[in-house]
């Protein structure tokens, strides 16, 4: 089965080996900064915590929502790309269940940039319908080959779980947030399984 991709962002010009470095380190810590404090996170923050630079932030992301969507795409990317990793060194209902513990996570960064994610979706809704393509595909793919391994019920739609699995993003903000999530985890899991 061909890997679910999305579609590039817009055109970059090449950079330099720091400057990608600076990027991705710009990325990987907005991340976690708008899965902790929401997309209302101060950028600035989030510079000196990459360690460059506001200037720096500015010239890889001219906008809020430029780089609202750049960790989008990347935890999108992640998500998906976890599931052949995942089938590739656990039994298939581990993997499954490893997998939809790092949907919460993907979770918790989408609830962190909603306010952003809204905007983003008026004017780009193809990044949405590709986002969801590629989730189900991962998630089919992961239920699959539990179901061919005997090791939870043949009789579910991938659709349904990953419909209750986003249930999850509407579980009221508190600092149980996660922990109620893994439940829900924990409680979908014991209803797969033989």
């Amino acid at each position: 089965m061909p890997k679910e991709r999305l579609s590039p962002p817009p055109a970059q010009p090449q950079l330099r080996a720091d400057a990608r470095r600076n990027r991705d380190k710009l990325i990987e810590v907005a991340a976690v900064a708008f899965a902790e404090q929401g997309a209302g996170a101060s950028l600035e923050d989030i510079a000196r915590r990459a360690g460059v630079g506001i200037g720096t932030l500015y010239r890889h992301f001219p906008t809020r929502e430029h780089l609202v969507e750049v960790v989008y795409r990347r935890e999108l990317e992640l998500i998906a790309s976890a599931a052949k990793e995942l089938l590739a060194e656990k039994t298939p209902d581990v993997a499954l269940e490893e997998w939809m513990y790092r949907f919460v996570g993907y979770m918790a960064a989408k609830r962190g940039m909603s306010s952003s994610l809204k905007l983003l979706f008026t004017s780009n809704s193809t990044l949405f319908a590709e986002g969801s393509k590629i989730l189900h595909t991962a998630f089919e793919e992961l239920l699959g080959k539990a179901v061919d391994a005997g090791t939870v019920k043949n009789d579910i739609e991938a659709a349904d779980v990953l419909n209750a699995l986003f249930g999850i993003y509407s579980i009221p903000d508190g600092p149980d947030w996660r922990e109620r999530a893994h439940r829900i985890v924990r409680l979908v899991m014991d209803g797969l399984r033989l």
